[in-house]
């Protein structure tokens, strides 16, 4: 019905950058809130931020100040810039998004995640 697809991933020296995108499709009706979420070998999957529809963000404390999230609703795409990367931004990251379908019902979809690795 709906599916995330995410792109921009890979490998990076620490300091560098690197941009993720989510672009959303199938039978949508309205996307409510989108965020990037990470899971690192051995820990519970965090989250990393989130923006409302408006445009309201939210951030973990881990990356305020250098990770940068926005969202086309035009192409119900969600980015996420991130910047002055740490070995420990390291993990795999997954877009959610809160999606109220044709069949107007609401649910959370993923994405099936991209590998980030911010070598030292």
């Amino acid at each position: 019905q709906v599916q995330l697809v995410e792109s921009g991933g890979g490998l990076v020296q620490a300091g560098g950058s690197l941009r993720l995108s989510c672009a959303a499709s199938g039978t949508i009706f309205v996307i409510n809130a989108m965020g990037w979420y990470r899971q690192a070998p051995g820990k519970q999957r965090e989250l990393v931020a989130a923006i409302s529809r408006d445009g309201s963000t939210n951030y973990g404390d881990s990356v305020k100040g250098r990770l940068s999230i926005s969202r086309d609703n035009a192409k119900n795409t969600v980015y996420l810039q991130m910047d002055s990367l740490k070995p420990e931004d390291t993990a795999v990251y997954y877009c959610n998004a809160q999606v109220q379908t044709t069949d107007w019902r609401v649910r959370g979809y993923w994405g099936q995640g991209t590998q980030v690795t911010v070598s030292s």
